[in-house]
């Protein structure tokens, strides 16, 4: 990684190496994530946190979208352009006497941890850079990490704006951590081009599926030079098997007890089934709803107790498909998403995991614990997304759900552990700059 040049410095100001040799200056206590309102991404910035051991010093910033009426088609335009065509098309509908429909351009996204918009301020790359100047000198160098697709002009103006408007008076990291995002029909691992505006950048493997011989052999050659990414990834690239996530060591244990009255006394072994939603590269629908009923009640009577929760993509035709074949079965209890949200709590008290195939996120977490991770739907998933099911079958981490399984049969293997072994890659990139973590 090519080193910040600073500018030249005012007199009376102290010098670059003033500024990386003088105590606080050289330690990162303080962290701003730059989120696009939706968890599978905002979640991942901040398990980056907590592995660092940062928890607590962040300040949440998004990127937030119109939403609502003809928005939902739109999400192809860059955020700026996109804010401002919905703005001259709510005029026109004003000034019209068109009745504006109810929810359009609404900016509140699905939030993570019930976070309220009110405590979470719209990113402008200026104002940060602005309050990164001026508190400097009291609490040292500002560490940024963002994801999601939203996020990167604003993550790399703030760099510009610090570098080329000669108010860097000290160093900067900016960190961009692009995982696994599901917006709608768009899946971004990646800034996807001019990566050399960030000094880190943390994305899944698979997303470098296109260059593999199997990928180049599904892209039509004259097609090829627009799949991106298009080069191999370089010696700023941190490549990891999943997503990151806040399931860590010290979630799970928090969880085990917060949640330990209720899911303690069920009888084992209690299987969890998590089911996600259909995306462009993983399609199904009320037919894979069928198929897991059918393979559930095959495996039941190896299971003391089975609980099914639904993420907010779940289609309602398959919750409904799913209610109404359980909901008066004794042993299976299906979260309705009224009150706490289990899923912490089912990733530490689980003995066994039902997945479907669409979630990168979830199989990353279940992944995690070194529990027995089933999958239902992974021959449905075409693209990178099937390479990602392939490498965790590799791995030993997951196999596939066939409904002849007894649930009581354990198997292990090497637990995922891409959070901290990113945030290792983090830190080392800082102790080459000679700055710590003030942890």
């Amino acid at each position: 990684m090519r080193p910040i040049r600073l500018p030249e410095l005012p007199i009376g100001r102290r010098s670059a190496a003033e500024v990386f040799e003088a105590g606080i200056y050289g330690i990162i206590k303080r962290v701003v994530v730059i989120g696009n309102g939706f968890s599978g991404a905002e979640n991942q910035c901040i398990g980056l946190v907590r592995a660092l051991g940062l928890s607590g010093c962040h300040t949440l910033y998004r990127v937030t979208r119109p939403r609502g009426g003809i928005n939902k088609w739109l999400h192809w335009l860059p955020v700026s352009l996109h804010k401002k065509l919905d703005y001259v098309m709510r005029q026109i509908c004003i000034y019209s006497g068109v009745q504006v429909e109810a929810g359009w351009s609404k900016v509140v996204p699905f939030t993570i941890e019930k976070t309220g918009l009110s405590s979470v301020i719209e990113a402008d790359a200026k104002q940060i850079a602005m309050m990164a100047r001026d508190t400097f000198e009291k609490e040292g160098p500002l560490l940024v990490i963002a994801s999601g697709r939203d996020t990167i002009s604003v993550a790399s103006s703030i760099k510009r704006c610090l570098i080329y408007k000669a108010i860097c008076m000290f160093p900067l990291k900016l960190f961009n951590c692009f995982d696994f995002v599901d917006l709608g029909d768009f899946t971004i691992q990646h800034p996807r081009s001019r990566l050399n505006r960030f000094d880190l950048v943390i994305t899944p493997q698979h997303d470098y599926y296109p260059l593999t011989p199997h990928g180049q052999r599904q892209i039509p050659w004259f097609l090829r030079r627009w799949i991106t990414p298009g080069r191999p990834p370089d010696r700023h690239m941190v490549l990891t098997v999943g997503a990151l996530h806040l399931a860590d060591s010290a979630a799970l244990r928090s969880a085990a007890s917060v949640w330990h009255d209720e899911l303690a006394p069920l009888a084992r072994p209690l299987l969890v089934v998590n089911i996600g939603g259909p995306t462009s590269s993983c399609q199904y629908g009320a037919d894979l709803a069928k198929q897991l009923i059918a393979m559930l009640q095959n495996v039941l009577w190896s299971c003391g107790s089975v609980r099914i929760s639904f993420s907010r993509r779940t289609p309602e035709k398959v919750s409904k498909i799913l209610l109404k074949e359980f909901s008066s079965n004794p042993k299976v209890y299906i979260w309705d998403g009224e009150g706490p949200n289990p899923h912490m709590g089912h990733l530490a008290w689980a003995d066994a995991f039902v997945i479907t195939a669409d979630s990168v996120s979830m199989l990353s977490e279940a992944s995690t614990t070194g529990k027995p991770v089933y999958v239902i739907g992974a021959e449905r998933c075409t693209w990178k997304f099937a390479d990602f099911q392939k490498s965790l079958w590799e791995r030993g981490a997951v196999r596939p759900f066939t409904g002849k399984e007894d649930i009581s049969e354990s198997w292990s293997y090497p637990p995922l552990n891409d959070t901290a072994e990113a945030a290792s890659q983090v830190m080392k990139a800082l102790a080459d700059r000679g700055w710590t973590i003030d942890a």
